[in-house]
């Protein structure tokens, strides 16, 4: 019945997701060696920016790689102690193996960076739109003090 069941649909969405981003970082180490070897060979050319930028690239792809494992431990009940590693149910309050006291918030559902920078960036557009609402209001407020005052 696994074919039927959502958690498996959903953990192997995540999967994919991880075997894309573990491809794409093959394709820039391949990028990197390859800048590296015509900056060894041509002293007269700096790649360092390109080879910076894959590099940068590669700490993204890595850290949304690490994501994507912590939801697809989710998934089957689990989470993992910040401590030592291990894996643990979602209902311990504490890691089986060291002991370590897991936050209250370890047994919801881990929010990605990715997630949690477009959700900031959502609030920052409602707090945009509200301040650009109350301005048009307050001008208006203010030109009919002036006449008032005239």
């Amino acid at each position: 019945m696994a074919l039927f069941d959502p958690k498996a649909k959903i953990i192997s969405g995540y999967q994919r997701a991880i075997d894309d981003r573990s491809s794409s970082i093959r394709k820039y180490y391949d990028e990197i060696g390859k800048l590296y070897y015509d900056q060894y060979k041509d002293m007269n050319v700096d790649n360092t920016k390109d080879i910076n930028t894959r590099c940068e690239a590669i700490t993204r792809l890595s850290n949304e790689i690490e994501d994507y494992k912590l939801k697809i431990l989710f998934e089957k009940g689990l989470k993992k102690c910040p401590n030592c590693g291990t894996e643990n149910s979602l209902e311990y309050g504490f890691c089986f193996k060291c002991g370590t006291k897991f936050d209250e918030d370890s047994s919801k559902e881990p929010k990605t960076d990715f997630e949690e920078a477009e959700a900031k960036l959502e609030e920052d557009k409602e707090e945009a739109a509200e301040e650009a609402a109350e301005e048009p209001a307050e001008e208006a407020s203010e030109e009919s003090e002036e006449k008032a005052e005239e």
